[in-house]
């Protein structure tokens, strides 16, 4: 007789699939195969009968028979099991395989949504950089055709007017400047000057133009020796030539004050700044926005000598004519109200300081959402939550990117608001504020790597030495 080998009962926890199915199908051959050895003996049991003539012997073989029957209906019951966890396990098997095809089709979805947003990214960062050089250059636009009129006015009133000719020389050489090219710079304006010098002889009001372009290409160079040289010339012949309170004297006047502080020589510079101030004032009126970049100028000077009063005065001075002229959304309103708050940072006026930068913040985003609300906040007020946050153990873990697009505000003019939020970060951290200091910091960073890196410029410059929160002086130089 067959005999039926299952496996030890205290392994059966432990088999894998595989061991299964292969235990599954060896049972099946053995029941399979006592199957058929019941089958033999119920048929020789059945044969048996027939042969039997006494009635109890006969009972007694239908007796066996009876239990063989049940005992192969058995085996016929364990058989059909085996073959339903048989076809279970093909079914198993289909599904894993479908699975493995749904994994890897995730995974090249995955790889394809990756994909899709490394492009979206680039395509944003492609566009903010559009519209960040869109806004500079409209700003540029309006920048020349403001000084245009002016120029023109100006030289209406004082009896001179630039030729076109030096205009468009002195567009093409700050274009030269500004890509570094300055061996092809310098020759243009020594070339233009001899032949200026050659027609017009030395003491012309032109001759002098062309000194103060020339100049201002040795100061982007660091030639500070030749430059301060070429413009006591033009400031000699303009004198001389258009009379000590011409526009034009302010302007050179100007250009030797920034010299002189870009050397260190402030005491030297501060009464030609004045100076130039007082003829702006008198040709332009004093709420014109050139007196307000004269002011800015002259600002700085002082506070390079300590003079606070003095740089709050000529600050607030130019605040008030740009707002008034030019509007709150102004580029130059920011930079002042920055400028402004970094001298209060030197003398310990923090409070003053932190109003100022809050300003500046909430105007870039007024201008950026058209309001403030619970919505659309301004990054310092969401960075004073953080704080309190902070401070009450419920920290929120929400990335910075998602309060109210405040990284879109940076467009609005993104080196001021850029350190404008480096400056109050720096402010929290000394007031201990680091959550709120660490969030305005997180992200001057993320909006210093959408901002277009600014080229170098014949008209902006800084003077050295500032101590203190960073500030966002322009110092302005012109010809004319």
């Amino acid at each position: 007789m067959s005999t039926m080998v299952y496996p030890r009962e205290e392994k059966l926890d432990k088999l894998s699939q595989e061991e299964i199915i292969s235990n599954t199908k060896l049972v099946m051959q053995g029941l399979e195969a006592l199957k058929n050895e019941h089958n033999s003996i119920l048929h020789s049991l059945l044969e048996t009968i027939k042969c039997l003539k006494k009635d109890e012997e006969a009972n007694l073989v239908h007796e066996k028979s009876n239990l063989l029957r049940k005992s192969v209906e058995m085996i016929e019951l364990g058989l059909g099991e085996a073959q339903v966890m048989m076809a279970l396990s093909n079914h198993l098997n289909a599904v894993e395989s479908e699975k493995q095809k749904l994994r890897a089709q995730v995974r090249r979805l995955c790889q394809e949504n990756q994909w899709l947003r490394d492009e979206l990214a680039n395509t944003q960062q492609k566009l903010q950089r559009s519209e960040q050089t869109v806004a500079q250059l409209e700003e540029e636009k309006k920048h020349l055709e403001f000084m245009n009129h002016s120029a023109v006015a100006a030289a209406q009133q004082g009896g001179y007017e630039i030729p076109a000719r030096l205009r468009t020389l002195h567009n093409l050489v700050i274009q030269y400047a500004s890509q570094g090219r300055y061996e092809v710079a310098v020759p243009l304006c020594k070339q233009a000057l001899e032949d200026l010098e050659k027609t017009s002889g030395h003491d012309h009001p032109d001759v002098a133009t062309m000194l103060n372009i020339l100049a201002l290409v040795y100061r982007d160079q660091n030639k500070y020796k030749e430059a301060a040289h070429l413009l006591n010339d033009a400031l000699s012949i303009r004198e001389k030539t258009l009379g000590k309170d011409h526009p034009a004297v302010a302007a050179t006047l100007n250009n030797l004050a920034v010299l002189y502080g870009k050397r260190g020589k402030y005491k030297e510079a501060e009464p030609l700044c004045k100076r130039a101030l007082e003829i702006r004032e008198k040709v332009l009126g004093k709420d014109h926005p050139d007196v307000a970049k004269q002011l800015n100028n002259l600002a700085l000077l002082c506070q390079n000598q300590g003079k606070y009063d003095e740089v709050e005065y000529y600050y607030c001075r130019a605040l008030e004519i740009y707002e008034s002229c030019l509007g709150p959304d102004d580029p130059n309103v920011a930079k002042t109200k920055n400028n402004l708050a970094s001298c209060y940072l030197k003398q310990g006026k923090y409070k003053d300081a932190e109003v100022l930068y809050k300003e500046i913040l909430t105007r870039a985003h007024v201008k950026e959402f058209g309001s403030v609300d619970d919505e659309h906040k301004p990054i310092w007020m969401h960075a004073e939550e953080r704080e309190e946050m902070s401070k009450s153990k419920h920290r929120d873990s929400a990335p910075y990117a998602e309060y109210g697009g405040w990284y879109k505000a940076c467009k609005v003019s993104s080196p001021t608001v850029n350190t404008t939020l480096r400056n109050l970060g720096a402010l929290y951290r000394r007031q201990g504020k680091l959550e709120a200091a660490e969030t305005l910091e997180e992200c001057a960073v993320r909006s210093r790597r959408q901002v277009t890196p600014e080229g170098p410029s014949l008209v902006e410059g800084a003077f050295p030495g500032a101590r203190g929160g960073r500030s966002c002086h322009s110092i302005w130089l012109g010809v004319w």
